[in-house]
């Protein structure tokens, strides 16, 4: 099928037509990941306004179609003799899933850890264009991330993904600092948008939730300071930080770490958790540290609402890209994060009113605002409900209509 422009489908189908819309995505649930946990929210979210959407993954070497339209059917496309991986060797199989399906967009859902840091995916769109009948294609840019090529790749890596910047027919950047950064490679005007993304968890804890039945089960007594991390381990989150800045609370605070989240699954953050699990032990902490595991969304949102705080120190600093942020603020679970580059963010997330910020990597700052989140009950209950309202303007039926504004807006570049 030919991409249709929005002069065409409002001619055939009248300006409010709904819209086919096919999300490529490294993985999507049951797969762990915060990428393909947003790629459910926004599919349901398009769902809710009308507009027929399908997910596209690979899983177990199979690429699977799941089609929300029909309440998340599973359709098997491609079930070939050698596992699928997310390489050149995926092309086809994803051609022949869009031509079943025949979308109006394929939007792909890019983050490079989701796509095991390969760098198949950056070269599909170049792949499709040489086939007449393609849909549009759009790209999400969760982060700007180089994927691995070979040793020694070098400028290569950086290439690709102007590669697949260059051959979507649009670009979303889902903050001001990436959309900068994307800008700077040429795209401007309405080949560009900045929509951000939403919490991938929803304040849904399982029926009958108690905080403090909750909290009990976890081994947790009613007098010990809670703090959650939200997950996937790996080093730029600053797991590691916040167990050393924990440790520097000494006995003065009694407390305990809840580690919401799965394993990880990329080599660099598998080495990372090992090591982060092998110092727990070395320090004697491990009776304070709880780990979850890989578990559902209501269970997620279950240990948010039962933490005192969250803490994610993140080592480049808090972005609203952080899809664990922004369940945090939902949940009004009181935050410790650190000090984004983004002015505009930083004055979001207002130090001492709606998050308490530190400079990444400053154990000393972390440890301070635990004691001071621990030693009042008021602040923390102030940071909750700001936190709630900072997180309003990133409701998921909202971010649906801007996707779609952007869809029906589109200029041909």
């Amino acid at each position: 099928m030919a991409p249709l422009t929005p002069d065409v489908r409002a001619q055939q189908h009248g300006a409010a037509a709904p819209l086919r819309i096919a999300l490529l995505t490294g993985e999507y649930p049951p797969q762990p990941g915060g990428v393909g946990d947003y790629t459910c929210q926004l599919g349901h979210a398009l769902g809710a306004e009308g507009h027929q959407v399908a997910a596209i993954t690979i899983r177990d070497g199979r690429l699977i179609r799941h089609d929300l339209s029909a309440g998340e059917a599973e359709v098997v496309v491609s079930n070939p003799a050698r596992p699928l991986t997310w390489s050149s060797r995926s092309w086809p199989a994803v051609r022949a899933a869009i031509q079943a399906w025949h979308p109006d967009w394929l939007h792909i859902q890019y983050q490079t850890g989701a796509y095991a840091m390969r760098a198949g995916v950056n070269l599909l769109p170049r792949y499709l264009r040489l086939f007449p009948h393609r849909p549009r294609i759009a790209v999400t840019f969760h982060d700007l991330r180089e994927p691995y090529l070979f040793p020694k790749a070098g400028p290569l890596r950086a290439w690709v993904n102007r590669r697949l910047a260059a051959d979507a027919d649009a670009v979303v950047a889902t903050n001001a600092t990436d959309a900068a950064r994307l800008a700077a490679l040429g795209l401007r005007g309405p080949s560009l948008a900045m929509i951000p993304i939403g919490s991938n968890i929803d304040v849904a804890p399982p029926v009958g939730y108690s905080r403090m039945a909750w909290r009990a089960n976890l081994g947790v007594r009613p007098d010990e300071f809670l703090v959650a991390y939200f997950g996937l381990l790996s080093p730029s989150k600053g797991a590691d930080l916040l167990v050393e800045s924990l440790l520097g609370i000494g006995k003065s605070i009694p407390w305990r770490l809840l580690l919401i989240g799965g394993a990880a699954t990329a080599p660099q953050d598998v080495a990372f958790a090992a090591a982060l699990q092998a110092r727990i032990n070395h320090l004697g902490l491990a009776p304070r540290v709880i780990r979850t595991g890989h578990v559902n969304a209501a269970d997620v949102s279950a240990h948010l609402l039962a933490a005192d705080c969250a803490a994610l120190p993140f080592l480049d600093g808090a972005s609203f890209r952080r899809g664990s942020l922004l369940a945090a603020l939902v949940h009004g679970c009181p935050l410790i994060t650190t000090t984004p580059d983004d002015p505009a963010t930083a004055a979001a997330l207002a130090d001492g009113r709606v998050t308490i910020l530190t400079p990444p990597g400053d154990t000393t700052a972390v440890t301070a605002a635990l004691a001071r989140l621990a030693a009042s009950s008021t602040l923390r209950a102030d940071l909750a409900a700001a936190g709630r309202r900072a997180a309003a303007p990133f409701a998921w039926p909202e971010i649906a209509r801007r996707h779609v504004q952007f869809y029906t807006t589109f200029a041909v570049r």
